[in-house]
């Protein structure tokens, strides 16, 4: 089965070409009142006849502030296989838990790396619907 896309972006994180046949490594856990994932990335990205992989991995540590309020910070890296580069970068976030299945975050990630994005914000929200709509 082959994946279909509505929107590929033109991320400098993901090279050139379609990533396909792509596996996601994901550990997580909360040590100590931080909580951690780390992840890993095999991606085989196609380009008109050429295969080449790609592989990545990212470590985030997130821990709660005072009242509702909690700070993420990640590293993340990427091969660039088309380009022989590599691209790499730091995420901060602060989060705000308005419910406990409401979360709004904001911040700001930075590019380690010539071939990484140089600066980036966001802006979001995570809503987990009601258990009781699948009853």
């Amino acid at each position: 089965m082959e994946a279909r896309y509505l929107f590929i972006p033109t991320l400098p994180d993901f090279d050139t070409g379609t990533p396909r046949n792509a596996v996601t490594v994901l550990a997580s856990a909360d040590v100590h009142g931080f909580h951690y994932d780390a992840n890993g990335y095999f991606n085989e990205l196609v380009n008109v006849a050429d295969h080449r992989p790609q592989f990545g991995e990212s470590l985030s540590i997130s821990h709660a502030l005072k009242g509702k309020f909690g700070l993420t910070g990640e590293l993340w890296h990427f091969t660039q296989p088309y380009i022989h580069g590599r691209a790499a970068g730091n995420l901060w976030a602060v989060n705000y838990n308005a419910k406990k299945n409401l979360v709004f975050d904001a911040g700001f990630e930075r590019g380690l790396t010539s071939t990484s994005t140089n600066w980036q914000a966001f802006a979001g929200f995570t809503y987990l619907l009601p258990h009781k709509l699948w009853h």
